[in-house]
């Protein structure tokens, strides 16, 4: 059992959140929640010890093991993976290896009386014990389970880990992390950079053998699927609810309505009472009501309204400028890197107004595919743009781009051209970037604000085929709800790469599957792909039972 008391974090004058109070049971799958900005991230540190609160402490058993997977890190470049991994058992490592050398001491030492001697008998047996108490563990094997479960191959493990890409760099961490089998895991934002079959693997895990679990994920089918738990952090303060996601909607929902009601008579009766006041304050006779009134007043705590629902906000793209009947066309498109083969022979047609979706591993290329559509890249084959066709792209380092100089107005200020100037301030709200965030400068935006600053340039000129290649990553729930809908509504062709499975579901009609260096289409939804592709896994599971 981990306890937060008292919790309070305060900086320039401004306080963050005060008097956080809960606690972590065995078994707890905690989803924490709350818009971009309310210090769940902060809360999450100081949890893992990496952040010192203002006030307050988290206490914890003696031996408890908190392990924290941030969403930036780094890992050692100058090890293998397997080797970088298998870091997770260094400390079980290094007392067998002391166990080793005092073991050999006692052999070859004669001085059994000496104080000496007694000591190293001590150590051998405390360590003994500790290593006891770890039961037997094949290191090997749990290493090699992991990392094919986070979706490493065999040919991986002697690689060095200055190969991979930051995402893949992030699922070594949390190898490492799962490895050490903590009494907590903290995961800030873990599905950023996993494709679909990995995060479902790490749903199977976290649920069946995670001890206690604190994640911060704007993935609503991955918290829906891990919690039973959702505490929200929102305006200073916490609401700790003991049920999933969905269910924590519909409470807050009902919360604030009853928080709406009473700040709404509240607010009618301070008016009636400063009307009293007003009209009497002359009147002798009603004196003592007067003063009595007044007092009542500045003693009034006052109703607060949690945060203000953005969800009746609207986005829509412009208009698109009418292409040609099949703005994709590839015929026995293939794409080598030296001896590596990316893909060979796809071979398809996109229509227009078609809603697809490119998904798969990380590596299979998807990503490869949307740059040569767009000419960026040479490949064999014939890949053909339609006629008229007018791309929008949203890269996955979009957001990195963005000139950090600039505040959050000149970004689109710079960019944008004829009537939609009129208009910047209306986009910039419905992203959330209200009066008082248009000065900030980019370099203090968050990763969800500056992913959002980059997702409003695409609406400056109109297109026909957009794609978005991650779109979500950094977006809080409330934002893919608000982008998913624009997306319904847009008039284009749209191709989505993604491993979202929420906000693909009722958005995609269609599937294009990257694997085994092929890339095979899909006329079904995201739901029906999932499901169909559960069962052709589980039967092979059965053939090689």
């Amino acid at each position: 059992m981990i306890s937060i008391d008292g919790l309070a974090v305060t900086f320039s004058g401004t306080t963050l959140f005060k008097d956080i109070n809960f606690v972590v049971n065995e078994k707890d799958r905690i989803a924490l929640m709350g818009k971009n900005g309310a210090g769940k991230s902060t809360l999450l540190k100081i949890i893992a010890g990496v952040q010192t609160p203002s006030a307050g402490k988290v206490s914890a058993p003696k031996d408890a093991v908190i392990a924290y997977l941030p969403q930036h890190l780094l890992v050692d470049n100058s090890r293998s993976l397997f080797d970088e991994a298998s870091q997770a058992f260094s400390d079980v490592l290094n007392m067998q290896k002391r166990l080793d050398e005092l073991n050999h001491e006692l052999t070859v030492r004669t001085d059994y009386e000496s104080d000496e001697y007694s000591k190293i008998i001590e150590e051998v047996s405390d360590l003994s014990e500790k290593l006891y108490s770890q039961g037997e563990i094949n290191f090997d094997a749990e290493v090699e389970k992991i990392l094919l479960g986070l979706g490493f191959l065999r040919e991986d493990f002697q690689r060095p880990t200055s190969d991979f890409s930051g995402g893949w760099r992030m699922r070594i961490e949390l190898a490492k992390i799962l490895l050490k089998k903590p009494d907590l895991i903290l995961l800030d934002e873990p599905t950023n950079h996993l494709d679909i079959e990995s995060v479902q693997w790490l749903e199977e895990f976290l649920v069946n053998e995670a001890r206690a679990v604190i994640v911060i994920s704007h993935d609503r089918a991955f918290v829906d699927n891990i919690t039973t738990r959702t505490i929200e952090v929102t305006m200073g303060r916490i609401y700790d609810y003991k049920v999933n996601y969905t269910k924590y909607l519909e409470l807050r929902k009902e919360r604030r309505e009853q928080q709406q009601k009473a700040y709404d008579d509240q607010q009618k009766m301070i008016a009636e009472t400063e009307q009293f006041i007003e009209r009497f304050k002359g009147t002798y006779s009603k004196t003592l009501q007067v003063q009595s009134r007044v007092k009542m007043l500045e003693k009034l705590e006052l109703v607060e309204v949690d945060e203000m629902d953005t969800s009746h906000l609207k986005l829509r793209f412009p208009p698109s400028p009418r292409s040609g009947n099949f703005p994709v066309i590839a015929d026995q498109v293939e794409k080598s890197y030296g001896d590596h083969l990316v893909f060979s022979g796809a071979t398809f047609t996109i229509h227009r107004g078609d809603k697809v979706a490119f998904v798969g591993k990380n590596g299979e290329g998807k990503t490869t595919l949307v740059k040569a559509i767009m000419g960026e890249l040479e490949h064999g084959g014939t890949l053909s743009p339609g006629h008229n066709s007018m791309i929008g792209y949203f890269s996955q380092n979009e957001a990195s781009l963005l000139d950090e100089k600039l505040t959050v107005f000149q970004t689109i200020d710079d960019v944008a051209k004829g009537d939609i100037r009129t208009k910047i301030k209306d986009i910039l709200g419905a992203f959330m970037f209200g009066g008082d965030s248009w000065d900030k400068q980019v370099s203090v935006l968050s990763g969800g604000e500056r992913t959002r600053l980059a997702m409003i340039k695409l609406l400056l000129e109109p297109v026909n085929l957009l794609i978005l290649d991650e779109p979500t990553n950094h977006l809080d729930i409330r934002t893919k709800d608000i982008l998913k809908q624009a997306l319904m509504e847009f008039d284009g062709t749209l191709i989505l790469v993604s491993h979202d499975r929420d906000f693909l579901d009722g958005l995609v009609h269609k599937v294009y599957e990257f694997g085994n260096k092929r890339v095979k289409e899909y006329e079904e939804s995201i739901r029906e792909f999932l499901e169909r592709k559960k069962m052709e896994h589980l039967r092979e599971l059965e053939v090689k039972k």
